[in-house]
């Protein structure tokens, strides 16, 4: 799967989780998926606990990060002294 399909996967709507990330308009959201990784779920486990998930959802919540990371800016602001 390219990155444009992976990207399509995750979904953007107001109505659904007020509008945070989700993964194909289900009500699970990226952040969910992330913050599961981070405590130490296994990709397996994430996808046992939810069957609606596919493998390529959670490369698509790990590319989405990546993406939201790669934009960040960093300035440095002078103490003025």
């Amino acid at each position: 799967m390219d990155i444009k399909q992976l990207s399509g996967r995750i979904t953007i709507n107001p109505d659904v989780i007020v509008g945070k990330p989700t993964i194909r308009g289900l009500r699970i959201t990226v952040e969910q998926v992330l913050k599961a990784l981070a405590g130490g779920i296994t990709t397996q486990e994430l996808l046992k606990d939810y069957p609606e998930l596919e493998p390529e959802d959670i490369q698509a919540v790990l590319l989405y990060a990546a993406e939201l990371v790669s934009e960040e800016q960093v300035f440095e602001i002078g103490s003025g002294v």
